[in-house]
């Protein structure tokens, strides 16, 4: 199935949605094609490239800040599924302050980890277990929703998703 993005007026991302409703976005002239893919929707009289990014005509207000909501998935993707305590590939999650002795699951508490290096930490603190983070937890840009979204981004939406 084709994705697409849709970006507001400002090249702000706004969601991702399906190659087809991108198509009926840019027929009904509410969006403009950025970037199209090789894919064509034909109709009887109409041939249209089915758009890979568009662009709205009209500014969409976004009146609050979208908070990404914590989940395995998106700590994956936000540590680019690489174990934060050795390095090799990240299967799991797992909490630096363990939650029995007072940690939050929190974006600032919640790293990836491989399942040798999970079970190796296991119910302990950072100190105990002889471990150490290759990089601080923070909370993750707030382009990541389209990552965890998607899964894979392609090339074409990079640019635009870039944002701090």
């Amino acid at each position: 199935m084709v994705r697409a993005l849709v970006l507001n007026v400002t090249y702000e991302p706004l969601s991702v949605v399906t190659g087809r409703r991108a198509a009926v976005l840019v027929l009904t002239e509410r969006a403009d094609i950025v970037h199209d893919t090789d894919e064509v929707l034909h109709s009887e009289r109409l041939a249209l490239a089915v758009p890979s990014v568009v662009r709205l005509r009209t500014l969409v207000k976004v009146p609050y800040q979208r908070h990404l909501t914590i989940s395995r998935r998106g700590v994956l993707a936000r540590d680019a599924h690489s174990c934060q305590y050795c390095g090799s590939r990240a299967e799991t999650i797992d909490h630096v302050r363990p939650r029995s002795r007072g940690g939050d699951h929190t974006w600032e508490n919640v790293v990836a980890a491989c399942r040798p290096c999970n079970l190796r930490k296991g119910n302990r603190l950072l100190p105990d277990s002889g471990l150490h983070l290759r990089t601080r937890p923070a909370p993750p840009r707030r382009s990541l929703w389209v990552i965890t979204a998607v899964g894979a981004v392609p090339a074409l939406w990079q640019p635009y998703l870039q944002v701090a």
